[in-house]
């Protein structure tokens, strides 16, 4: 990112949109953190502009932690870690190899898709049987989920697909996705250290935005406690789908 992007009004309000959706994300409108990094590569590179938000989203995620300690489900961390980490591992290989123009459009097409399912979620209301735990479709989701959090913040989609049909108490659910992106967030540290992302620059930016994102993980709360979820999410998910199906253009445009 050149430095003339901080005198830069457009850049400037859209970074500090990204990071407050990320503080909103982990103030309980988990839903609204996918849109962080499709917001930043609008005006930065997409592994930088996910490597700006990874020490925020870690700094978040020991508030996270701290908050629901304990009340994660051990048996499916343990079942969907091992994928993740072999995600990780693939999208440390995407980012070394595929151009900025094909990660936009994963980007994309991660936040296109997530409002798609949840289109379908609202068309297609019906009671479901609780599923239980298995190694196969843990292990495919976690790894799923570990790449798309590598490349784009993204990995809720995937981690929600495996454990929502599992029944889990709500405070248990929540939990276990509060441990399970702390670590795979820590794990990604790694790898984004290893391709040279975490310079002065980008730290500086990180810092710079990492009060926003605290401030709104506060506003997240408080939104939860007065804000009708049948007028906020219907919002969002709006958004989501405009910036993604921006992304796509620019990525198909890019190739």
């Amino acid at each position: 990112m050149d430095m003339t992007d901080f005198h830069d009004p457009w850049a400037l309000a859209v970074m500090g949109l990204a990071a407050a959706v990320v503080g909103l994300s982990k103030g309980g409108l988990g839903s609204v953190g996918i849109m962080g990094v499709p917001l930043l590569v609008l005006v930065l590179p997409p592994i930088q502009a996910a490597a700006i938000l990874l020490p925020i989203l870690c700094l978040t995620d020991l508030v996270a932690t701290w908050t629901w300690w304990g009340t994660w489900s051990r048996r499916t961390l343990a079942l969907m870690l091992p994928g993740a980490m072999a995600g990780i591992g693939v999208g440390w290989l995407t980012a070394a190899l595929v151009s900025d123009a094909v990660v936009r459009l994963i980007v994309g097409v991660v936040a296109v898709a997530f409002v798609g399912r949840w289109l379908w979620q609202l068309w297609h209301r019906r009671p479901e049987a609780a599923r239980p735990e298995g190694v196969a479709p843990a292990s495919f989701w976690g790894g799923l989920a570990g790449y798309t959090s590598f490349v784009a913040h993204a990995g809720g989609p995937p981690f929600q697909v495996y454990t929502l049909p599992l029944g889990l108490d709500p405070r248990v659910l929540t939990g276990t996705s509060v441990a399970f992106f702390t670590i795979v967030n820590y794990v990604k540290l790694i790898p984004y250290a290893a391709l040279g992302e975490f310079d002065t620059q980008n730290l500086g930016t990180s810092a710079l935005l990492a009060p926003v994102a605290v401030a709104f993980t506060f506003v997240g709360a408080w939104i939860i406690n007065r804000m009708r979820a049948e007028v906020f999410y219907p919002i969002t998910y709006a958004l989501t789908a405009l910036v993604g199906v921006k992304l796509i253009w620019d990525g198909l445009t890019g190739l």
